[in-house]
């Protein structure tokens, strides 16, 4: 009889033992769920900051550009202006030589 009990004891706690194990188990496994599914949100998220910011970049490096190619105009036109400037300036220069040297001319 003191078998008997012994080994339902023993059967009861083991039987205890792996309810216990698997309640815990489930627990554990709910736990790894969770903090999976919370990654993969916080990747998700990230992810789509990510495109975001990289879209926001974009536009911005494209109106960037578009000053860029402004600016490039601008400096295009005012060397032209100033080309024709110095143009002017030559073509004064050269009259004036000119000048000096019929004066010299006559001079002599």
């Amino acid at each position: 009889m003191k078998g008997i009990i012994k080994h339902t004891l023993k059967k009861v706690t083991l039987e205890l033992v792996y309810q216990v194990v698997d309640e815990r188990t489930g627990e554990i496994i709910t736990k790894v769920d969770e903090i999976k599914k919370k990654q993969d949100d916080d990747f998700r998220y990230l992810i789509q900051k990510m495109d975001t910011e990289t879209g926001q970049l974009r536009g911005e490096i494209g109106g960037l550009r578009g000053e860029l190619g402004q600016l490039r105009t601008e400096v295009k036109d005012d060397i032209k202006r100033l080309d024709g400037k110095i143009d002017q300036l030559n073509q004064r220069i050269d009259t004036i030589i000119q000048m000096l040297m019929t004066i010299q001319q006559g001079q002599k």
